[in-house]
Order: C-alpha cells, then sequence, then structure tokens
C-alpha cells in the first residue's frame, strides 16, 4: 500500500488529524499530573471494565467465537493483574531516584526524574484484541501521557467496546480511539508522536519502526515468531504435554507466545504424543464430532488466517507429516481442530514460519546441538519453553540461544508476570513492558545535576597551565 505523505493525511482524514492536535495540546498539562491523579483515571477504568465484562465477553465472542472463561482468564485477568500492579506501585515509580555522587563531581547532587514521552500511538492487534489494546493503554497513562489507540479493525465488535469503554472513562484530550483499516494505520505513522507502540506481525512492525525513525520517536514492538518448546529426558513427558496442548491450543492457536513446535527427545516421543493426544481428548472433546462442538474453542479471526494455516497443514502431511490428532477443518466455520504432527523435520512447510494457528508439529532429536542450531537458525523467538529436571541443561539452552522470554517447566505463564519485562529482541521486537519495566519504557529518564556553591570543576578552567595538565591526569589515574 502507498504511504501518506503528511499533508495528504492531514487532507484524507481531517478528524484524525484534529484528535491528534487535541492531545498534544493536553500533553504538557497531563504530564503534570500527580499520583493522585492518575490513580483516579486507572480506578475509573477499572470500574468501567468489571460492570461491562459481560458485553466485552459477547462482543468476543462474536469476533471468533472466543470461549467465555477464554476471555476472562485471558484478556480480563491480566488487565486487572496490570491494573493492581500499577495502582499499587505508581507512587513509588514517579519519584525521582537519587544517583550515586562519584569522587570527582563533590559538591553535586544527582538524580532520575521519569517524565512522560509525550502523545503515545497505542497500535493493537486482532488475537487478543482487548488485553493487547489496554494493557499498553495503562501503561501510558501511569506514565502520564496523552494516547491515541487504534483497535484492530479484524475484531470489530471488541473495537466498538474498546471505543465505547475508552469515551465513557477518559476525557478526549487525553485518550481518544480511532478505528479503520490500513488506510488508517498508515495515515497515523505520518504523525508526529513521540512514542509509537505496536503488537502485530513483522512486517507492519517494520513500517511503524521507520515512522518512528522519521519523526525521531520512541518505539515498541511487539512482534513474535517461532517459540520452541524443548522436552528432554529427564521431564514427565504426561506433564509436558498437557502444559503444553493448553499453551498451544489457547485462543486457538493464535497466541504470540504459543509453543510453535515441539523437540522431544527419541526416548520420550510415544510418550509426548501420547499424552498429547489425551490431552486434547480430555480438554476438548473425545471425538473429532465433539472437538468440532466444543464450545471452548475459539475459530480462526479470518478466511485468509484459515486459509494460510490450512496450507500449512495440508503441505506438511503431503511431506510425510503423521496426523496424531486432529486434521479436521471446516471452512465454513473457519473451524481447525486441534492437531499434533509427529514425524516433522526443520525442514517441514510447517516450520517455514510463525503457525498462528492450532496446529503442534513434534520434532524428535538425540543430540542438543541439532535443538541449539535449530533455534538459532529460525531467528530469536518471542518466547522458548523448557522442560528438564537438568539445570545443567537448562542452563545450556539459556547461554546458547536468545529469546524475548523463557519460562521453565511451563508455558506462557511469564506474560502475566507484572515482575518481569515482556517483549522481543532482534526479529521478535524491541523494548519491552508491563509493571515498572513498561513505566520506564514510556517515560523519559531525565537526568537532572544541581551544583552546590563550591566545584572541584573549575580546578580545570582555562587556561590550561601545567598544574591543570597534572591535575587532569592525576584524575585519570584515579580510574586506571
Amino acid at each position: 500500500m502507498r504511504l501518506v505523505r503528511t499533508e495528504e493525511a492531514s487532507e484524507l482524514h481531517h478528524p484524525l488529524q484534529e484528535a491528534f492536535e487535541r492531545l498534544r495540546a493536553r500533553r504538557w498539562e497531563q504530564a503534570q499530573t500527580t499520583a493522585k491523579e492518575r490513580i483516579a483515571r486507572l480506578e475509573r477504568l477499572k470500574v468501567n471494565l468489571l460492570s461491562r465484562r459481560e458485553e466485552l465477553a459477547d462482543a468476543l465472542y462474536a469476533d471468533f467465537r472466543k470461549p467465555r472463561a477464554e476471555v476472562e482468564s485471558t484478556e480480563v485477568l491480566p488487565v486487572l493483574m496490570e491494573l493492581a500492579h500499577t495502582l499499587k506501585h505508581l507512587k513509588r515509580w514517579m519519584k525521582p531516584q537519587k544517583a550515586e555522587t562519584p569522587l570527582l563531581l563533590a559538591g553535586t547532587s544527582g538524580e532520575v526524574r521519569y517524565e512522560p514521552k509525550g502523545v503515545v500511538l497505542v497500535i493493537a492487534p486482532w488475537n487478543y484484541p482487548f488485553g493487547l489494546a489496554l494493557a499498553p493503554l495503562i501503561t501510558a497513562v501511569a506514565a502520564g501521557n496523552c494516547v491515541m489507540l487504534k483497535p484492530s479493525e479484524k475484531t470489530p465488535r471488541t473495537a466498538a467496546f474498546l471505543d465505547a469503554l475508552v469515551r465513557d472513562t477518559f476525557d478526549p484530550s487525553e485518550v481518544t480511539t480511532v478505528q479503520g483499516g490500513p488506510d488508517i494505520g498508515e495515515a497515523l505513522l505520518q504523525l508526529p508522536f513521540d512514542h509509537f507502540f505496536f503488537t502485530g506481525g513483522p512486517r507492519v512492525g517494520q513500517k511503524v519502526m521507520a515512522a518512528a525513525a522519521r519523526h525521531l520517536a520512541g518505539v515498541t514492538l511487539e512482534l513474535g515468531g517461532k517459540s520452541p518448546v524443548v522436552v528432554d529426558t529427564s521431564v514427565d513427558a504426561k506433564l509436558a504435554a498437557e502444559r503444553v496442548v493448553w499453551g498451544k491450543f489457547l485462543n486457538g492457536g493464535q497466541t504470540c507466545i504459543a509453543p510453535d513446535y515441539v523437540f522431544v527427545h527419541a526416548s520420550k516421543e510415544e510418550a509426548f504424543l501420547s499424552a498429547a493426544k489425551e490431552a486434547v481428548e480430555r480438554f476438548y472433546g473425545k471425538t473429532e464430532e465433539a472437538r468440532r462442538a466444543s464450545p471452548d474453542l475459539c475459530r480462526l479471526v479470518d478466511d485468509s488466517a484459515f486459509s494460510r494455516v490450512c496450507g500449512l497443514l495440508d503441505r506438511t502431511v503431503t511431506a510425510g507429516g503423521r496426523l496424531v490428532v486432529g486434521g479436521v477443518v471446516d471452512p465454513a466455520s473457519r473451524y481447525i481442530a486441534p492437531t499434533v504432527l509427529a514425524d516433522v523435520t526443520a525442514s517441514a512447510p510447517v516450520m517455514e514460519e510463525e503457525i498462528f494457528g492450532p496446529l503442534l508439529p513434534v520434532l524428535r532429536y538425540e543430540q542438543l546441538d541439532s535443538v541449539v542450531d535449530t533455534i538459532r537458525a529460525g531467528g530469536k523467538p518471542l518466547a522458548m519453553y523448557i522442560f528438564s529436571q537438568d539445570e545443567e541443561m537448562v542452563e545450556r539452552l539459556l547461554r546458547q540461544t536468545s529469546a524475548g522470554g523463557t519460562v521453565v517447566n511451563n508455558v506462557i505463564l511469564h506474560f502475566v508476570h507484572p515482575g518481569l519485562p515482556f517483549g522481543g529482541v532482534g526479529p521478535s521486537g524491541l523494548g519491552a513492558y508491563h509493571g515498572e519495566r513498561g513505566f520506564r519504557e514510556l517515560s523519559h529518564s531525565r537526568a537532572v545535576l544541581r551544583q552546590g556553591r563550591a566545584s572541584l570543576a573549575q580546578l580545570f578552567f582555562p587556561p590550561y597551565t601545567g598544574k591543570v595538565q597534572k591535575l587532569a591526569r592525576l584524575a585519570s589515574r584515579l580510574f586506571e
């Protein structure tokens, strides 16, 4: 799609420009709000959310048949946890932090003050259209920013819910939403936001990063990648399979940190596959008919996503992949059964890209070196999962690979830990948020140094006599 120049964006999307200018006019007033004032806004958001949680569940079901239990556990609960953590700690986060004074700067005092970036653009994804919109919004408001939020057009009912929630919670000069498709997204990138926060795919992520570069603005990119799982010989295969199956088929596999593929040691392969099949049947139904009728499986978000995942499935089976369970699809309802694939190799079609759907390929391994090589070849993923009781093996994988985050003996859970930064690395993202790390991400760390009456710096003023040169050399020797 053609990029819209700034002057064209103003002409084509005049209301967008007006909304941005309204936020920019308020940003200095917003920057001076106290912790008490910011907490009051977030408390109001919490009250409004709690009073509308059933309406949210209806919206998400209408968009892609998301089960109510998953709405509560993966959309509402993480937002409430983020809110609770922020409300508890915001006063401390906002306080200036004193800096230790080095000897040569005796007579000074230093501190770091955290000031808002200004006006922040949040572009939210469709896969968790509520939670992944609200989490960065909470962070941005806590840091004292004005915010423009663009929900995904692929989940229109949830986007409408977000629009109403924001309008009823915030003054439009503080936080506003804009709705629309790629053309609106392109126009937004032409506006000089102070920080761009994007969750989505790498292709659009590159455009967002380019826009941030044009405006010399900050940027946070939450992308994705093929998040691997490694199951070694020391772990209970049934326990590992149950947890992997849960994390994989949550949200229909449409989770940026879902287990993408599993490496299982050859000695544990059959036990893992058998346990995975058993877990699928226990979670979603004994038969394919029962699973298709299960209220606990959401659907692919649109026809394009359905066709892409079906293509990966068909080509992988044709290439020799074995169906352990699943493989049933229904285009009319965009249903793809929870599917476990065995006899998959690193060159199989399903290994070419992030799956983002309910397919779980299982690869066997005998030597850990081959696992490390495959993970490295796939780029730095957003998440990595290790199932092992062997601490030496765990440490080896942590040292020899790179990932945005890692969970040992479980999956997904690091996302809801408010004390851990959440973010990617390289192709899987840039920057991190959640909790205090998010507050710092959307704040500028401003250095402030105060000088007392006496200053050692004057000993180094010109003219540079021999005495000054000796003092400079002596000062340098203190650090040799």
